[in-house]
């Protein structure tokens, strides 16, 4: 990792030891940062998001490792106003997460959530998730364009690389279900 002016970079690999893409953790304050990531799959750039915006209770038979369920706490799966409760496993321990729909485009392949209480609220005063899935050039499958937006309370608290390197396993684990279904 080097410092570049206000930017961050790092190389993010996945947990085949394959590198994915430069992860760039952006600091627009001492306290706030983005940070992003790509990541190639197999899958339908639809396939992938309609597993996020209208399925993630289903997201838990991809990687039940990692992700141990999905709730729906209040609303409609797949509405913008939902209410969404994960209970996940991250850096061995068991977290969970309430977040809110912020934006769904269908057309885009896109979904926001922002977390609104959990675990990472005990270190962030704002956490925001924007997954994107574009269609490959030309070929088939698609890029999960992965967008973590925060404010850490204090200074003291890291940046959430390893949250970042768990999206990217969470998205290999849902691809290569939705690639053996087909």
């Amino acid at each position: 990792m080097h410092c570049t002016e206000n930017y961050l970079f790092l190389k993010a690999r996945s947990c085949y030891n394959q590198e994915i893409s430069w992860s760039k953790i952006m600091a627009s304050s001492v306290l706030a940062g983005k940070l992003e990531t790509d990541v190639e799959i197999k899958a339908s750039p639809q396939q992938f998001h309609d597993m996020l915006s209208n399925k993630p209770h289903h997201v838990h038979h991809t990687c039940n490792d990692k992700i141990q369920g999905c709730d729906l706490h209040e609303g409609d799966w797949g509405t913008v106003g939902s209410i969404v409760c994960w209970s996940y496993v991250h850096d061995g321990k068991a977290k969970t997460a309430k977040e809110l729909v912020e934006a769904i485009d269908a057309e885009k392949n896109s979904i926001t959530f922002r977390v609104v209480e959990g675990d990472l609220m005990k270190e962030y005063k704002s956490f925001l998730i924007t997954i994107q899935a574009s269609p490959k050039s030309g070929v088939r499958g698609s890029v999960v364009h992965w967008t973590m937006e925060y404010e850490k309370l204090h200074e003291g608290i890291s940046h959430p690389e390893t949250l970042l390197q768990f999206a990217v396993d969470v998205s290999k684990d849902i691809d290569s279900y939705l690639t053996q279904a087909n």
